[in-house]
């Protein structure tokens, strides 16, 4: 599966409205598995909600390819367009006033943007418009979720959030599409 785009497993693909086509071969991987653990109630405990994650093992489990599948479309992933202007100075302006560190890496693929507390890195070569809604999720993340609220929120609210400060901040600045 060289040109593999979106891989998942059987039950995966059927909570997309998708299924396996008759006769496609699965690839078998070594999945994790994963549980949680009580600890004591110690500082780090607190922060889990009384849970750690432990590795405990792998087992196999069989991934399709979409092109191996039928079925519902997939949701598209929005793209920005437009032309930031200098609103996209300004916000590296601000990162920078803010004491974090900005960097180009192609290492982060297949992710537009990664907050690393105190520093982002951004996919180069990305448009002018993805690049400047990804920095303003970005710079969400580093401001919202890099505090005692962290422990708080889920990753899919804490997700939400940064697509919803890009998405008003895309909107105010003339982007489409955020």
């Amino acid at each position: 599966m060289p040109s593999a785009t979106h891989v998942a497993g059987f039950n995966t693909w059927k909570s997309l409205g998708r299924f396996v086509k008759k006769g496609e071969k699965g690839i078998m991987i070594l999945a994790p598995i994963v549980v949680k653990r009580s600890t004591d109630k110690d500082a780090a405990a607190e922060e889990l909600n009384g849970k750690e994650k432990a590795l405990v093992s792998f087992r196999p489990v069989y991934v399709w390819d979409e092109s191996q599948t039928d079925g519902k479309p997939l949701a598209e992933v929005s793209m920005v367009t437009g032309d930031p202007g200098d609103y996209a100075d300004r916000l590296k302006t601000y990162v920078a006033e803010l004491g974090i560190a900005l960097e180009y890496s192609s290492d982060i693929a297949p992710a537009k943007g990664v907050s690393h507390g105190g520093k982002i890195t951004l996919l180069p070569n990305l448009s002018p418009a993805e690049a400047f809604g990804t920095l303003v999720h970005e710079v969400a993340h580093e401001q919202l979720h890099r505090t005692e609220r962290r422990a708080e929120t889920t990753r899919t609210i804490r997700e939400t959030e940064a697509e919803a400060v890009a998405f008003v901040v895309c909107q105010a600045v003339g982007l489409d599409g955020a």
